[in-house]
C-alpha cells in the first residue's frame, strides 16, 4: 500500500505524515505541497524541512495563479490584513459566511490534484489533516465531514475506485491532533502554523490561537517561538 499526504508543513499535515510513515514505511509515502500564493511561505520550508526529517519524497505544485483575483487576505498581492482574533469572532463580523482567510475551494483543488498525483505514483491513499476545529461555524467549508464524504466519494469513483481519501481528524478537534501527533513523536518545532511570514509565528491569528489552544489542552507547551501567548 502506497499513500501520498497532502503536506502544507503545518501541524495536522504533519501528523498526518507521521501516521502515514508508521503505517506504511516512509519508502511506501510521498509528500505533496501546494503553493498557492500564500504569504505564509515559511510553511513551504517547514514541509521541506519535515520530509527530510521523515525520509519521505516530496513533490511541490504551483497553483498560485488560479487564486490571482481572489480578495482573500492569505494571498500576496490581496488588499486587507490578516485578522487576529479567534474564528468565533470573525464569524460574527461575516454573518456566518467564510473567513477571509479562507482560500477559494482549496480543499477541492488540492485534492484534486492530489487524486491525479497518487494516480499517477501508484498511490492508493490520499491523508489530508481536516479537523473538526476549522469546519466548526462555517469558517473553512471545504473541512466540514459533509464536504469529505461528498469529495472522497467523487474521488473514489472517479478514479475507477483505486483511490481513497483518509481524514483521521475530520471529525476531531485540533486537541486530538496534537495529542496523536506526541505520541507518535511529531517535531512539532519544525512545524509552521502562522498565517504571518515573520520570524516568529504571531500567536494572534486564528491558526495560531488554535494550536495554541490545543497544545494547552494537552497540558503541554508548544516548542515553536511566538510573539505573543496571549490568551
Amino acid at each position: 500500500m502506497k499513500a501520498l499526504v497532502l503536506f502544507s508543513g503545518g501541524l495536522d499535515s504533519a501528523v498526518c505524515l507521521g501516521l502515514a510513515v508508521k503505517e506504511y514505511g516512509a519508502d511506501q509515502v510521498l509528500a505533496l505541497s501546494v503553493f498557492y500564493g500564500q504569504k505564509h511561505k515559511k510553511e513551504m520550508e517547514a514541509a521541506k524541512r519535515l520530509a527530510a526529517f521523515y525520509g519521505v519524497e516530496r513533490i511541490t505544485l504551483d497553483l498560485g495563479a488560479i487564486f490571482e483575483g481572489s480578495s482573500c487576505t492569505l494571498l500576496e498581492g490581496a488588499a486587507g490584513q490578516i485578522p487576529h482574533g479567534e474564528y468565533a469572532a470573525q464569524l460574527e463580523k461575516t454573518e456566518g459566511a467564510p473567513v477571509n482567510t479562507y482560500v477559494p475551494f482549496r480543499n477541492g483543488l488540492f485534492l484534486s490534484s492530489a487524486a491525479s498525483v497518487a494516480l499517477s505514483h501508484g498511490c492508493e491513499l490520499i491523508y489530508y489533516g481536516a479537523h473538526a476545529d476549522d469546519a466548526a461555524g462555517n469558517a473553512y467549508p471545504d473541512t466540514s465531514e459533509a464536504f469529505n464524504e461528498a469529495i472522497a466519494r467523487a474521488i473514489y469513483l472517479g478514479s475507477g475506485k483505486a483511490l481513497r481519501i483518509v481524514a483521521p481528524f475530520i471529525d476531531q478537534p485540533k486537541s486530538k491532533v496534537v495529542a496523536v501527533g506526541t505520541e507518535l513523536g511529531v517535531p512539532f518545532e519544525l512545524t509552521w502554523s502562522c498565517y504571518e511570514g515573520r520570524e516568529k509565528a504571531c500567536g494572534l491569528c486564528g491558526t495560531c490561537r488554535d494550536r495554541l489552544r490545543a497544545f494547552r489542552e494537552n497540558g503541554l507547551e508548544d516548542p515553536i517561538q511566538y510573539e505573543s501567548t496571549e490568551e
